[in-house]
């Protein structure tokens, strides 16, 4: 699904990550920690390919990146549905058609019946006419999970998904996260709130790594 074999990655001279290795495979949920600045939104970066490698070898659904076109990139992006802690929306856009822009912008057809089921599943059914400033916090993020998933993709990545929410909507949202892994999704969160790793690892079966001096290490059990 993804492999990464001592993968760094860099620029003007500096590496920001180094002899990353690491299988993603079908239905496995795992947490990212680490320092502020140590690499984990690099490493997020090369998961989705926003950003390439500059040494190693990365895979990404079969496929070497550095024989991958930008039809490849852009297609193999719809199997990777992303929540950044500082989610953008289109606020002249209600909710329901940010979360729809996904398949907007691929030029795919809106079934209103299955958006609807959507925004239910992430309790803004009723927001759905609302404009993005119009929402709190944990709506915002709950949006963005649900236009990540709009495109029923094999794996979510979410980048400090509640980083700026008080511990209910977390759990909330961490709810939500659970629940499509238990569905087959690969999930990946980053994270600095080992209350929430210990509150998922009570839920799923999950892998916890660390960067830490640009590398990636398997997180010890006391986590």
């Amino acid at each position: 699904m993804i492999e990464l074999q001592n993968v760094a990655m860099g620029y003007g001279g500096s590496e920001l990550v180094a002899e990353m290795t690491l299988k993603l495979v079908p239905g496995s949920f795992h947490f990212l920690t680490g320092p502020s600045g140590a690499g984990k939104t690099s490493f997020l970066k090369l998961c989705y390919a926003e950003m390439l490698p500059t040494a190693g070898y990365l895979n990404l659904f079969g496929q070497d990146v550095r024989t991958m076109t930008r039809d490849d990139i852009a297609h193999v992006r719809q199997k990777i549905g992303v929540v950044h802690q500082d989610c953008q929306f289109l606020d002249h856009l209600p909710v329901a058609e940010n979360v729809a822009l996904p398949l907007t912008v691929a030029g795919r057809s809106v079934d209103g019946a299955e958006l609807r089921e959507l925004l239910t599943w992430v309790g803004l059914r009723a927001q759905a006419g609302a404009l993005p400033p119009q929402l709190s916090g944990g709506e915002r993020q709950r949006a963005a999970l649900a236009r990540a998933v709009m495109m029923s993709p094999e794996v979510i990545i979410a980048d400090e998904p509640t980083g700026n929410l008080d511990w209910e909507m977390s759990l909330r949202l961490l709810s939500l996260l659970v629940e499509l892994n238990r569905m087959g999704k690969t999930v990946v969160i980053a994270t600095h709130d080992l209350n929430l790793i210990r509150q998922a690892k009570a839920q799923v079966s999950a892998r916890v790594l660390r960067i830490a001096n640009r590398r990636l290490h398997l997180a010890g059990a006391d986590l």
